[in-house]
């Protein structure tokens, strides 16, 4: 199989993949500028292009690093084997012509509580991650204890550079462009990007699968683990 390379969401940091550094040993697990103890830094992209393997790699993008997984599969098609979208959007916010996107509000919350109370903000938004799961207060514990890099937070630089990627990309016009070989996935009671954007990815991007989690919010890899594991390599089996 070719070397997985694993990019998280806004706000969190490579340890959300605590599960799968343990099923995939040899994966590598980036986190974004700013987040996990990495420094702040202006160009995203070209920071995770520095940091891709030598042979052509699988990427798996959950949330934002969906989003900037696909734009580094448009930006170096050589680096990038295969897509495995978790989760994720062409376009975050909700706009004209495009409804499947988060409200404004939630945006402007976002944004007001991280200069207010950056730490009771973040832990409001991983609740709103898991909303739509079937778990106990013990279960939700400990999700968030394992997922969460306490000792390294998210700088309140990298929190407002990520609202601003969230708020200002926009790929729907981009990704029939797309030429990898496209697994998404995508919980079916997301309550931070609904799962009508998946279905949009699924008809834009030429050579892609789709694969709804049943009951399930928006870390599916976190609370439907064996079935996602099952699913991410049995496809790459495939590619």
């Amino acid at each position: 199989m070719s070397p997985l390379v694993f990019i998280h969401g806004w706000g969190q940091s490579r340890q959300i993949w605590h599960q799968q550094r343990v099923k995939f040993p040899t994966a590598t697990f980036l986190n974004l500028p700013g987040h996990g103890g990495e420094g702040d830094c202006a160009d995203w992209l070209a920071a995770l292009a520095t940091q891709l393997p030598s042979k052509p790699c699988i990427l798996v993008g959950w949330s934002l690093g969906g989003m900037l997984s696909m734009q580094l599969a448009l930006a170096y098609p050589e680096r990038i084997k295969a897509l495995i979208l978790v989760n994720s959007t062409p376009c975050f916010p909700q706009k004209e012509g495009w409804l499947h996107g988060c409200s404004g509000n939630v945006l402007q919350g976002f944004q007001q509580g991280i200069e207010q109370q950056a730490a009771k903000t973040m832990s409001r938004f991983f609740a709103l991650m898991l909303h739509g799961e079937a778990l106990t207060r013990s279960q939700f514990n400990h999700i968030a204890h394992t997922a969460i890099d306490r000792r390294n937070p998210t700088s309140e630089q990298a929190m407002q550079e990520g609202l601003r990627l969230l708020a200002s990309l926009d790929l729907r016009e981009s990704i029939h462009h797309i030429t990898q070989p496209t697994l998404i996935m995508h919980g079916e009671q997301d309550a931070i990007i609904p799962v009508q954007a998946s279905d949009f990815l699924a008809k834009g991007i030429p050579h892609s699968t789709l694969h709804r989690f049943e009951k399930c919010g928006h870390a599916p890899f976190l609370t439907q683990t064996e079935t996602f594991h099952s699913l991410l390599e049995s496809w790459c089996h495939t590619i």
